[in-house]
């Protein structure tokens, strides 16, 4: 198996062969990201391959510290919300501070017949807004400030589409699992 490392230098020398494999090394994991962002599939496939001429392009900058899958990801990610933001108008909603939290964890063994599969599907499902702010937040990890900055919507508002997104999410895990439990916390 070829070195991460000889395959970036490969592709950065112009070898087509070496940018499938680094196409093929990468994209299962890519095309996964897109299709948290996406809105169905074929919108997760313009996705990995916007990102991947993306990744090419700016091969060069890659500087080999951290991660390159890291920051692959960080691009296929960057190109999700270039897209949504191209094609989907960022509505406001009125900024709620005081959102609820769940009272309490679920029992997660009533969740036993959930497949993560089912779940990617319920989220593919949410809203564009909602599904943004949920991915931004429960997957990657950003605070509702930086996600108001990347979306251009205020800290409120992004707690609301969470939210909002927590509560459908809730209804649906119920209606395909039985579950009547208290809110589900992600």
């Amino acid at each position: 198996m070829q070195k991460e490392k000889d395959i970036i230098d490969g592709c950065l020398s112009g070898s087509r062969r070496d940018q499938e494999l680094l196409y093929r090394r990468y994209a299962p994991k890519l095309y996964a990201v897109c299709l948290q962002y996406a809105g169905n599939t074929e919108e997760a496939r313009d996705v990995l391959q916007e990102g991947f001429i993306k990744i090419f392009d700016n091969l060069s900058r890659y500087n080999h510290e951290g991660s390159f899958e890291g920051w692959m990801r960080r691009i296929i990610v960057n190109t999700s919300l270039e897209r949504y933001r191209n094609r989907y108008y960022l509505s406001r909603v009125d900024d709620i501070d005081d959102v609820p939290e769940p009272e309490a964890e679920p029992d997660t063994s009533d969740f036993a017949g959930l497949e993560a599969y089912d779940l990617l599907n319920m989220i593919m499902e949410l809203p564009p807004k909602y599904r943004m702010v949920f991915n931004l937040y429960a997957i990657e990890g950003y605070s509702h400030k930086e996600i108001g900055e990347m979306l251009g919507i205020s800290e409120g508002t992004s707690k609301s589409n969470l939210s909002r997104a927590r509560l459908i999410l809730q209804k649906k895990v119920v209606l395909l699992t039985g579950v009547t439990r208290k809110m589900v916390n992600v």
